[in-house]
């Protein structure tokens, strides 16, 4: 076997520093059963596939997907490697995601409208004060 055909394998700690995560943060991911290390003694060896799963895993929750989210798009996978099916729910997620967002756009722009409204009339109120127009 050469050097192509050995499958790439990791420490915890490897994987930590690549990700800029705690070792924690990648055993709580394991007890979630989104990574599965093999053992060798007491430590854990991550291969290629648990590597990708963790950065899937940390670009889904940059983007807002829950844990449960991923394990179930894992799941799909394992189950059925059929990308298509994965896809049009990975679409369907999306989708959903960004309604929620625009919806928290929404508020937000609404709360920033009100709070510019507020400070204008504190500012007004504030001026004539200082001019000695209210008692």
């Amino acid at each position: 076997m050469n050097n192509n055909e050995k499958e790439s394998v990791f420490a915890i700690g490897e994987l930590a520093r690549e990700f800029d995560i705690t070792h924690r943060s990648i055993r709580f991911y394991e007890e979630q059963g989104l990574l599965s290390p093999k053992r060798t003694g007491q430590n854990r060896v991550y291969d290629n596939k648990d590597r990708v799963r963790l950065m899937l895993i940390l670009r889904g929750k940059r983007l807002g997907f829950s844990l449960a989210e991923v394990k179930t798009l894992f799941e799909m996978y394992d189950t059925n490697a059929n990308s298509a099916v994965q896809l049009g729910t990975m679409l369907e997620m999306t989708a959903q995601k960004r309604a929620v967002l625009h919806q928290q756009l929404e508020d937000i722009q609404s709360l920033m409208q009100e709070l510019d409204e507020v400070e204008a009339r504190c500012r007004e109120e504030l001026a004539e004060l200082e001019q000695g127009k209210i008692a």
